[in-house]
């Protein structure tokens, strides 16, 4: 019943799939709601937002929907499939820490994870939100369908978010016996399993046990260890209980549990680039010296030759009691929460079989506590109301460590250094690191029906944030030639004890390359969202709508480490928070049905300015691998989007969904320089700079990239796909044929764009073709059809060496996949 109380909630705001439209009812009814009814010609989404049926044509804002169903004959069975369905939305992950959602290119800093800042981008399970986006890698179980909220969200529900929001509901527990079992199996030994059961207990209670398993070899080869990367090897498991004492009355209770391995994320070998570093510090150079050479230098062969030893293994859970009372003109619901992730990598951080970088790893533990409880109309008066509360409480601990090794010198430092390696060999930073998050919130939203047209919609949220965290780095080395620990305590003292010469230049480089600091940042903050809606039903299937927000994302605390100070004896602690981002956001829609409202075409506008963007940023130190967080001054995003679909027949559907996304940062005067202009002996800021690419030249300490674009957004995207039927056997059987395809124009791999990660645009196809009659459903299919070759991830080595390494995405599948319901 909870997932039924959630549409009251969400549902109301929805908008035309992106996908086909599909039908979408109620997973429980309550006790004294309107029973809604959906029209399978015309695929009419039907919600009960206030406790009504309502379609969702008629609801104002940006709302994608993919049913369950089609989730799984898609193959989408995770978020980074999910995007390949969703025109606005993008998902990079690097590794599952390192993971961001953005939606119309906004949510997330591009790079590597800063414990310290919020997401951008709400991710919800049954009404629950998850603190971290590392914690929404999980493979989908027993999911009833996911909704794609795009536009500034929190004055409904939940957490305060900026971009957009992802609310996956699953199925809930039923009073009819059911079961159902799907077995899938494939190239690169693949096989997948998903089985649920539901049924009552009592007349009061009812379960549902789901769970999913996943294997399936690796697609990378690493002849250092005769091992296959980038596996699957995922596991499931999700236990729901459903308890109705009364007629006005439910409990669920639920827990689920999944722990995934699959050995992934490595990067390695793609091309290299002219930096500013001299020539004989450069990545050619540098790998003749050791007379080193990748296994091969084209990476869709897919080999690698790692020297480090290599792990992502992850650990999700957690539990949730949610309660809907019904009150008579309003429904009381209280969602609570506890959750917990516990993330346990290995990396080889150099990406190439060198002793480089050796160890680069963060293991955390993140667990989490929520409340929320929401007060909803039901919809049947002029003046229908939703108000709330929602507390959140986030503890993540985590033990970083990072080791150089004998290889280490030659590709990091200059100078006499360079030439020895007992210099950074064995070097090693050990990292304790501590991030403390409450945030509580009031909300409320009003639905004004001046006229039967007419509605106004304001909307108000209260937020109080506070974060505070601790962070120390404790350096060590010891070998033939250095034995010392350095903490932020003494190191001015060893600095003081090396005067002059080459040990003062030698310890200079060590405490460069991993710097001994400790600092406790804070952060506490109130703030105020609000959005405006006006909507307009011009006929009883074209709507309009315009809606104008004023959103907050919270200020954060940096937990990756400090740039040093100008003495490099301590660090610049004016870094160690980020202000937070200012969010005015504006939009306009249009939603019409036609031909018996067999053709959807729905279509928006929107732009988005934002104040002190929360951006990765460096301080161009050659030897650094980590940036830390600062503000941009500002980033404009517009763009517009479209829905469309058209079912002539119950034979035929055929759906296109596209969005051009113009992102941008509008004043950014101090970002990192991209890595063609970096490694070159250093420029006051302003001062005279050389081309890029020149060896031995001129570098900028930072780079104006006022103008250009942000990273990891297509300026145009698309979605596609149709399907086609047959009657077969006279008795309900059907033959069908399915195409689905997605297409991105090429994208920034890098947070400053360089001419040497953009990534070519690319589309990808998937086809499947089955046969299905009843509950049974039989489908062969083929995913990235045409083996197309692109990339997810550019990223460059530390050090400006010029090599940029890849994470080439998934080659051509193929497999069968058996389905029943019973």
């Amino acid at each position: 019943m909870f997932a039924h109380a959630w549409h009251v909630l969400m549902a109301s705001t929805a908008s035309p799939l992106a996908v086909v439209p599909l039908l979408v009812k109620p997973l429980q009814q309550p006790a004294t709601a309107d029973a809604p009814d959906s029209d399978a010609r015309t695929g009419d989404v039907v919600v009960t937002a206030r406790r009504r049926s309502e379609r969702a044509q008629e609801v104002p804002i940006a709302l994608s929907v993919i049913g369950g169903d089609e989730i799984e004959k898609t193959g989408a069975f995770n978020v980074n499939r999910l995007q390949q369905q969703q025109p606005s939305l993008q998902f990079y992950s690097s590794n599952p820490r390192n993971s961001a959602i953005n939606i119309r290119g906004l949510g997330a800093p591009f790079g590597l994870t800063n414990d310290g800042i919020e997401q951008g981008v709400g991710f919800y399970v049954d009404g629950v939100y998850i603190g971290r986006i590392g914690a929404s890698t999980f493979d989908f179980v027993d999911v009833a369908q996911v909704e794609v909220l795009r536009g500034p969200q929190g004055t409904l529900y939940g957490k305060n978010t900026t971009a957009g929001a992802i609310n996956i509901t699953t199925r809930p527990p039923s009073f009819t016996p059911e079961a159902r079992v799907e077995l899938s199996g494939g190239n690169y030994h693949f096989v997948q399993g998903k089985a649920s059961v539901s049924g009552p207990l009592t007349d009061k209670l009812a379960l549902r046990l789901s769970t999913s398993a996943t294997t399936r070899r690796g697609t990378v080869y690493d002849v250092t260890s005769d091992e296959r990367l980038h596996r699957q090897s995922n596991l499931g498991i999700r236990g729901q209980a459903l308890w109705q004492p009364t007629d006005t009355l439910d409990l669920t209770l639920s827990g689920d549990f999944n722990v995934q391995n699959p050995l992934c994320c490595v990067q390695y070998y793609a091309r290299t680039g002219a930096t500013q570093r001299p020539i004989a510090r450069q990545y050619a150079a540098l790998a003749a010296a050791f007379g080193y050479a990748p296994p091969s230098t084209d990476p869709f062969d897919r080999v690698i030759d790692l020297d480090a030893s290599i792990n992502s293994r992850q650990e999700i859970g957690g539990a949730a009691l949610v309660a809907n009372w019904d009150l008579g003109p309003a429904t009381l619901t209280s969602v609570s929460a506890w959750r917990y992730w516990d993330w346990q990598p290995q990396n080889d951080r150099d990406f190439i079989g060198l002793p480089i970088t050796t160890v680069s790893q963060n293991p955390s533990q993140q667990k989490q506590v929520s409340q929320e409880v929401r007060l909803a109309s039901k919809g049947r008066n002029t003046l229908d109301y939703t108000v709330g509360a929602f507390f959140f409480h986030q503890t993540i601990d985590t033990q970083g460590s990072q080791v150089q090794g004998p290889a280490a010198s030659r590709f990091l430092l200059s100078g006499a250094d360079a030439s020895n390696p007992n210099v950074l060999n064995g070097l090693t930073s050990t990292n304790t690191i501590s991030f403390d998050n409450s945030s509580f919130a009031v909300f409320g939203k009003l639905n004004w029906a001046l006229t039967d047209r007419l509605h106004v919609q304001p909307g108000v949220r209260v937020n109080y944030d506070k974060k505070s965290g601790f962070y120390e780095s404790i350096v060590s080395i010891r070998n033939s030639q250095y034995d010392f620990v350095a903490t932020a305590d003494n190191v001015a003292a060893l600095l003081a004890a090396r005067p002059v010469g080459a040990a003062r230049t030698t310890f200079q480089n060590q405490i460069n390359t991993l710097a001994p600091q400790r600092y406790s940042p804070e952060f506490s903050d109130w703030n105020m969202s609000c959005d405006f809606t006006v909507s307009y039903d011009l006929t009883a299937d074209v709507h309009g709508y315009a809606t104008y927000a004023k959103s907050f994302k919270s200020g954060g605390i940096n937990l990756s480490g400090l740039p040093l100070n100008a003495t490099s004896t301590g660090v610049d602690l004016a870094t160690q928070t980020v202000k937070p981002e200012k969010v005015d956001h504006f939009e306009i829609g249009l939603k019409t049905q036609f031909f018996d409202r067999r053709v959807t075409v729905n279509a928006a506008a929107f732009w988005t300015e934002i104040g002190d963007y929360q951006a990765t940023v460096n301080n161009n130190a050659i030897n650094v691998i980590r940036g830390y967080l600062a503000n941009a001054d500002k980033v404009r995003s517009r763009g517009f989007e479209f829905d469309s679909s058209f079912r002539p027949s119950r034979r035929f559907s055929v759906y296109l969904s596209g969005a051009y996304t113009d992102a941008t940062y509008r004043k950014f005067t101090n970002a990192p320089c991209p890595p063609e202009l970096s490694g070159g002996s250093a420029t006051a800021p302003g001062g005279v700079t050389d081309p890029v690419g020149t060896a031995g030249g001129r570098s900028p300490s930072f780079c104006d990239i006022s103008g250009q674009r942000l990273p990891g957004i297509s300026k145009w995207s698309f979605s596609y796909g149709a399907e086609y039927n047959l009657s077969v056997g006279g008795a309900g059987g059907q033959v069908y044929l399915g195409y689905d395809g997605n297409y991105r124009s090429r994208f920034s791999s890098n947070p400053s764009p360089s001419a040497y990660t953009w990534i070519d645009g690319y589309s990808l196809s998937n086809v499947r073709a089955g046969y299905r009659k009843d509950s049974l459903n039989v489908f062969g299919w083929v995913r990235n059809a045409f083996d197309r070759q692109y990339f997810e991830l550019l990223s460059t080595q530390s050090g400006s060496t010029g090599l940029i390494v890849g994470q080439p995405g998934d080659p051509r599948t193929y497999g069968l996949t058996i389905s029943k319901s019973f």
